[in-house]
């Protein structure tokens, strides 16, 4: 079943769960009026040893891996540094409608500069500084960001360089070895040449008839 992700309005319910102590959870009326709690989750994909996600907005009551409403883009932990492929406008309406992200999508998107995006339009809403501001702090630490994230690249690489030209040097020197041990080998092998010694001529004496 599809659900349609224009959400129109959410309001909050307070209930008692199992403890007895109150429990608070955002609910969304969606067009068609179907109402649900919204988490932004990862959802598993690829193989065992490989895996990799998408970041989808969900049902909280639907299953890990199955069915979402919004699929707001993927993340690669298998990379250095990982993949973030993010929708980014679509996951701040999300936020601003009082989805709840779980511990590593709340990270993922501290990273890609959504919350810090949610806090600075909370701000120009309550008039604590201007929109123009607002933009130029978000840029601010966009470049920041890029920096940190070009550095961590170039460490990388730089790394990766470093361990070619070690297994390099390593093969160049194992080579050296082997040829170094057949060389002796082959000189072991071959018979020892010897000069052969110098014979003395032989004087004949003769005897003169008187």
């Amino acid at each position: 079943m599809k659900f349609d992700t224009n959400v129109s309005v959410f309001f909050t319910k307070i209930s008692y769960n199992s403890k007895k102590t109150l429990s608070l959870q955002r609910y969304f009326i969606i067009k068609k009026h179907i109402i649900m709690p919204v988490k932004i989750r990862l959802s598993r994909h690829g193989k065992k040893g490989y895996a990799f996600y998408h970041i989808v907005a969900a049902d909280s009551r639907a299953p890990r891996d199955g069915k979402y409403i919004e699929r707001l883009g993927s993340y690669n932990p298998n990379t250095h540094p990982a993949t973030i492929e993010l929708n980014f406008e679509r996951a701040l309406t999300w936020l601003n409608n009082g989805a709840q992200p779980t511990e590593t999508c709340r990270n993922i998107l501290s990273q890609e500069g959504v919350l810090l995006k949610k806090h600075l339009l909370g701000g120009v809403k309550k008039g604590a500084f201007s929109e123009a501001e607002a933009k130029n702090r978000f840029e601010k630490w966009i470049a920041e960001r890029q920096a940190k994230i070009d550095a961590i690249k170039n460490e990388a690489t730089k790394r990766k360089n470093e361990i070619v030209r070690k297994k390099k040097d390593a093969e160049v020197k194992a080579k050296e070895a082997i040829a170094k041990k057949v060389a002796e080998k082959m000189a072991a092998a071959e018979p020892e040449v010897t000069e052969p010694k110098a014979v003395e001529p032989t004087v004949v004496e003769t005897v003169e008839a008187g």
